[in-house]
C-alpha cells in the first residue's frame, strides 16, 4: 500500500541578498543589487525584493538596472559564502529527515517528512518548528509550503513570496491548481506556454480541462506530462544527493565578465596548477577533470575530460583542464566565473611500471613537479608558471 506523502519545500527568497544581509544588517530595508563590480557588461545575479519591485530582474545588465533602481547598493557576489549558507541551512533541515534534495546555493530544497511524525509530529508542525529554527540560528527567513507531492509545494511556495506558508491537503491538488496562472507550473517550456497561450489557455484549470488527445495533436510526447502536471500529479520523490566522492576543487570569479578565450584559457590552467600542488602534497592522482563555466546572463555549462591513468603531474591535468574548457566554451557569451573539479581521486601507486623508458618519463615528471613544488611553496604560487598561465590573486 502506498503511504501518502508529505513534502516540505522550503525557500530563502532572494538568497544571495539575504545571507548579505546577514552579514551585514545595515543592508536590511533597503534596496541591494548583487552583481560583478567594475564589469563592462555585468548581468544581475540576484537582487532584493526592493529592486524587484522597481523592475530589476535577474540576468538583466548592470547599468540597465542602476537606472531602474538608482538608491540600489551594489554588491560583488560571493559564491564561496553563499555555498556555506546553503550547507548550514541543509544541516538544519536534515535533522527531521534524512531525505533532502536540493541544488546549487539558491535557497530551494525539499524535505520529504513522510512517516516522521511519530519521531517529530504533524508535517505542518515540522514546517513551522524549522522555519523557526532557522530563523532563529541562521538569521534567514525561509518561505515553506506542505503538499503531498514536489510539484504541489513548488507552486504553493511561489504564491507566498517573499514571507509566508501554505498548507495544500492531501487530495485538493487539481482544486487548488485550477484558478492559479498557468507561469506558476513549473516545468512548462517557453515554447509550449506560447503554443498555449495563442489558444487563449492562461489558467492551470484551463489546461487541465483538455484532455489527452487534445494535447497530443499539438505537444505530441509531451501531451501525457502537461495533462498530469494540469492536474497536481507528480510521481517524482524526493531524491537525496548521493554521497560525494572526495575530490580537488577551486574556483575563480572575474572581476570583470570576460569573453577572451585566451584568458578564459590562463585562469583554468592556473586553477589546475593549483590542484595539482594540492594532488602532490597529498600523495594523491585524479583521473577526471570538470569544468563549471557561469555565464553573464546567469546559465551555466558544466564538461569533463578524464583519463585512463590518474595523474598529478602539470601537463596532464593541463591538457584535462583545457579539453574540458573546449567542450564546455561554445556560447558566444561573457563568462562570470569558473570552476574547476578533480575527482576520480586514488593514491599514487608505489608500483614501478613494467617498462624502463615509461617509468624514467614519470620519473622526471615527478622530480621536476617537485623541484617546481618547492620554488612556489617558498616564494609564491605564480613564480612558475606556463606561459600562458594567468595570474589570480
Amino acid at each position: 500500500m502506498n503511504r501518502e506523502r508529505s513534502i516540505i519545500h522550503l525557500n530563502v527568497a532572494d538568497f544571495a541578498v539575504a545571507v548579505e544581509r546577514v552579514v551585514n544588517s545595515a543592508l536590511h530595508d533597503q534596496p541591494v543589487i548583487v552583481a560583478p563590480l567594475q564589469a563592462a557588461r555585468a548581468a544581475v545575479y540576484d537582487m532584493s525584493e526592493e529592486a524587484y519591485g522597481d523592475g530589476v530582474r535577474k540576468g538583466m545588465l548592470l547599468r540597465q538596472a542602476t537606472r531602474l533602481c538608482r538608491s540600489a547598493r551594489i554588491l560583488a557576489p560571493r559564491l564561496d559564502l553563499y555555498r556555506r549558507a546553503m550547507n548550514a541551512f541543509v544541516g538544519e533541515a536534515r535533522a527531521y529527515s534524512p531525505i533532502v534534495e536540493y541544488g546549487a546555493e539558491d535557497g530551494h530544497l525539499f524535505l520529504d517528512v513522510t512517516g516522521t511524525h511519530r519521531l517529530f509530529g504533524a508535517a505542518a508542525d515540522v514546517g513551522w518548528r524549522l522555519r523557526k529554527q532557522v530563523r532563529d540560528k541562521l538569521r534567514i527567513d525561509p518561505i515553506w509550503s506542505l503538499a503531498a507531492n514536489k510539484l504541489v509545494s513548488k507552486v504553493a511556495s511561489r504564491l507566498v513570496k517573499p514571507l509566508g506558508e501554505y498548507i495544500v491537503g492531501s487530495g485538493e491538488e487539481e482544486l487548488f491548481l485550477a484558478p492559479l496562472p498557468l507561469h506558476l507550473l513549473p516545468g512548462v517550456a517557453t515554447v509550449e506556454m506560447q503554443r498555449l497561450l495563442e489558444f487563449n489557455i492562461r489558467k492551470i484549470g484551463q489546461l487541465a480541462s483538455l484532455n489527452r488527445s487534445h494535447l497530443y495533436a499539438v505537444f505530441g510526447r509531451r501531451a501525457d506530462v502537461l495533462y498530469k502536471m494540469s492536474r497536481g500529479v507528480d510521481t517524482e520523490i524526493v531524491r537525496a544527493p548521493e554521497r560525494q566522492a572526495p575530490a580537488i576543487s577551486f574556483e575563480h570569479v572575474f572581476a570583470d565578465d570576460i569573453g577572451e578565450r585566451c584568458v578564459i584559457e590562463g585562469v583554468v590552467i592556473s586553477l589546475a596548477v593549483r590542484i595539482g600542488m594540492k594532488l602532490r602534497s597529498s600523495r594523491m592522482v585524479g583521473r577526471r577533470m570538470a569544468l563549471d563555466l557561469h555565464y553573464t546572463d546567469g546559465s551555466r555549462t558544466i564538461r569533463q575530460a578524464s583519463v585512463k591513468r590518474g595523474a598529478s603531474d602539470d601537463d596532464s591535468l593541463r591538457d584535462m583542464a583545457l579539453l574540458a574548457l573546449k567542450r564546455a566554451l561554445t556560447r558566444r557569451i561573457r563568462v562570470r566565473s569558473c570552476r574547476l573539479v578533480c575527482d576520480r581521486l586514488h593514491r599514487q601507486s608505489p608500483q614501478l611500471s613494467l617498462f624502463a623508458e615509461l617509468d624514467l618519463i614519470d620519473r622526471k615528471k615527478e622530480r621536476l613537479c617537485s623541484a617546481m613544488d618547492i620554488v612556489r611553496n617558498q616564494f609564491g604560487g605564480e613564480s612558475v608558471r606556463f606561459g600562458s598561465q594567468a595570474t589570480l590573486h
